[in-house]
């Protein structure tokens, strides 16, 4: 699986005119897995990239914009994530592949969808299928990178399922609950107080009885493992981490976005390695 850098382009796919597709990703994530189905013959342009911006809070440029418009497919994670780019494709026809909409679970809430691989490998098909409309003289080949994908996806739930089967419902705390499937397809149980996440999440301090309840699941052990959030850390955080080490529980770091140098199967098998490493 070659990495996205290689194959996420940095103009816009639609004025390439070489005939190809072209796909806007809102993000690297989702960028590196359509350029992974894409493969040399469609473009793929990512939007953001920068680990420290916010999907959230996210304003497309004019450049953006006109790149969101002249795309021929649109990829985005949906669920509020990157409001950015639902707002820029609602109420039109443009071709679209909504992660969150793809979600196995409809049931499940947790916006942060990448950390699925099983909702992944959906994702990785419907790219493939609307690619192989868009082209349908390559579409036997982007349908042969959808499988080769999925089957890439194998290596993350064998260390899941083990986890799941081995040591079930062994106890975590998530600074935020970005890696909840992650957690979830490891059988875990994120035993972190609501209004403590929630609080985080929301960028807001938590109430002291929430940030004590936390810090005591700590000092007592009664968890295995801090899933720790790099990019969205704080003092508060920071002093989760600390207390973390010094009651010695392992802290698995996580982030939203992708790792330089490496493509969404190796950042997410690697990240079920940390989980196991921390749990085993």
């Amino acid at each position: 699986m070659g990495v996205a850098s290689a194959l996420t382009l940095t103009a816009c796919g639609s004025s390439t005119g070489d005939g190809r597709p072209s796909v806007v990703a809102s993000t690297d994530v989702w960028g590196d897995i359509a350029a992974a189905i894409a493969g040399p013959d469609a473009a793929v342009r990512s939007l953001i990239t920068d680990p420290s911006a916010d999907p959230h809070s996210h304003e497309t440029s004019a450049v953006e914009s006109a790149e969101l418009s002249d795309a021929d497919l649109v990829v985005y994670n949906g669920g509020g994530y990157d409001e950015f780019a639902e707002k820029a494709v609602a109420g039109t026809n443009k071709r679209t592949v909504d992660a969150f909409a793809s979600r196995v679970d409809q049931s499940d809430e947790n916006e942060h969808v990448w950390y699925d691989v099983r909702t992944v490998g959906v994702v990785a098909h419907r790219i493939a299928a609307q690619l192989g409309e868009l082209d349908p003289d390559k579409a036997a080949a982007y349908a042969e990178r959808a499988r080769t994908f999925e089957n890439g996806l194998a290596a993350v739930t064998a260390i899941t399922g083990k986890l799941a089967a081995e040591h079930p419902r062994t106890p975590v705390l998530q600074t935020e609950p970005l890696a909840h499937y992650l957690v979830a397809a490891a059988g875990a149980d994120d035993l972190t107080p609501h209004e403590f996440q929630e609080a985080i999440e929301q960028e807001t301090d938590p109430a002291p009885a929430a940030v004590a309840a936390t810090q005591d699941l700590l000092n007592g052990k009664r968890v295995r493992a801090l899933i720790y959030n790099v990019q969205t850390e704080d003092k508060i955080t920071k002093d989760l981490r600390g207390t973390a080490r010094n009651a010695g529980v392992a802290v698995v770091e996580v982030t939203e976005t992708l790792p330089e140098g490496v493509d969404y199967i190796q950042w997410q098998t690697k990240n079920a390695q940390a989980l196991a490493a921390a749990l085993g």
